[in-house]
């Protein structure tokens, strides 16, 4: 694929410098860890404490449905009276389910009891990376870093599905199995008040503006492009999911669980390395043709997952999935700017968010019955199937990624008065 980088192009470096951006992204990086901890950790305590991978997953599930289900809604909020107003009550219920989720585990109680739990600690999940990209917008409008910021949070978010169930994994194979969650809840509760309080930087709420609040909203899903791009990503949460339940099952099938660290940790490494790549390039080629080459790459490195039956040939294997997932989600992220108008694009964020959550979710519970029910190594069966199925949506669907006439750029001349919805 032929691309170059121009060099009229803003970079990372010059992003960095603009004045008040450390002061969110720094305890918004740490506030948007939990949300690909969570479901991870639920997984191998829940495992640790009844054994079984099967309910290990479907409490997990629990946990991504309702994440994935009021995300959405999360955003609206956001959107109408303030991410301050959202996130303060938020991270103080997600706490407390997470914690209550955990001594629940560890004395044994009836798995209802761990459902009951886990459905408020996924539905107040923050939805830290949207909010992070509404701040953005009200600091850069349309200027040129406005294009170099959309690239910056694909990586940090590519980043974060990649370094938290990392960390969480590592916590709980090496210290306790209880630690990733226990991590989790300290991070959302400490990341998310420290990126509350920074009010400066805040959209201004459109509940403040009631001129503007009585302009009608479309939805986000109304546009049938990001109809596509939420199909894209339930295959994409699907792949996270699958490994992250499989290579905890592979290892512990070869005695060597402290493995699961290093394989995860060599699918990180191709995920960071070209997230980063990736993310720095201007394209020549259109986002359209990326997303169908990149994502047929990455179903057909899915596809060996479930044959290999050595840790160098799963880690090889595993390195090129990542490779693969990187390119992917910064480009599905890239065309919700061309697809939705300002106005819907912190909503559009969201459901694209929560489709990875709740594509993780079916794929932890459907790998975990996999494990259990036949040979180690069938879970890997998820990451092919929920990635085929995808891009078979993807490919007969393609034409709706391309965005309509100039139609909804009307944006441009107000939606920089109104930043409370959007970039």
């Amino acid at each position: 694929m032929a691309s170059t980088v121009t060099e009229s192009r803003p970079g990372y470096g010059q992003l960095l410098r603009t004045p008040r951006a450390w002061t969110f992204l720094l305890p918004g990086f740490a506030a948007r860890q939990p949300f690909a901890m969570l479901t991870i950790s639920i997984v191998l305590l829940v495992q640790h404490t009844t054994g079984s991978y099967g309910a290990a997953g479907a409490v997990s599930a629990a946990t991504g449905v309702s994440m994935a289900l009021f995300a959405p809604f999360s955003g609206k909020l956001a959107d109408r009276f303030g991410q301050r107003a959202v996130l303060l009550p938020g991270v103080l219920v997600h706490s407390a389910s997470v914690v209550a989720l955990t001594v629940l585990a560890l004395s044994d109680a009836p798995l209802w009891t761990l459902f009951v739990a886990a459905v408020p600690a996924g539905a107040s999940t923050p939805q830290i990376g949207p909010m992070v990209r509404a701040r953005w917008g009200v600091m850069l409008q349309d200027t040129p870093l406005a294009t170099t910021a959309a690239a910056f949070e694909s990586v940090t978010d590519e980043l974060t599905f990649v370094l938290g169930p990392l960390l969480a994994t590592a916590l709980c194979t090496t210290i306790d199995p209880s630690a990733g969650l226990l991590t989790e809840a300290g991070l959302t509760l400490v990341g998310g008040l420290l990126f509350a309080a920074q009010k400066s930087t805040q959209p201004q709420p459109s509940s403040l503006n009631d001129e503007h609040a009585r302009v009608e909203h479309v939805s986000a899903l109304r546009v049938p492009g990001v109809r596509v791009l939420i199909v894209t990503f339930l295959g994409i949460g699907a792949v996270f999911g699958g490994m992250q339940v499989s290579l905890a099952a592979f290892t512990e099938s070869i005695g060597e669980p402290g493995l699961n660290g290093v394989l995860y940790g060599t699918f990180a490494a191709g995920n960071m390395l070209s997230g980063v790549v990736c993310g720095a390039i201007a394209w020549k080629v259109s986002p359209q043709r990326r997303l169908l080459v990149g994502y047929t790459a990455l179903t057909l490195m899915a596809s060996g997952l479930w044959a290999a039956h050595s840790v160098l040939l799963l880690a090889g294997l595993g390195l090129l999935v990542g490779i693969c997932i990187a390119p992917a989600l910064i480009t599905g992220y890239t065309l919700v700017d061309k697809l939705v108008a300002p106005t819907g694009r912190t909503e559009a964020f969201t459901w694209l968010t929560g489709a990875v959550a709740l594509g993780q979710a079916a794929a932890v519970t459907v790998a975990g019955q996999l494990e259990d029910r036949f040979w180690d190594g069938a879970g890997f069966l998820v990451p092919l199937g929920g990635t085929a199925l995808a891009l078979a949506v993807l490919v007969t669907l393609r034409s709706r990624l391309v965005p309509k006439a100039p139609g909804r750029t009307v944006a441009r001349g107000v939606g920089h008065r109104v930043p409370v919805t959007v970039d």
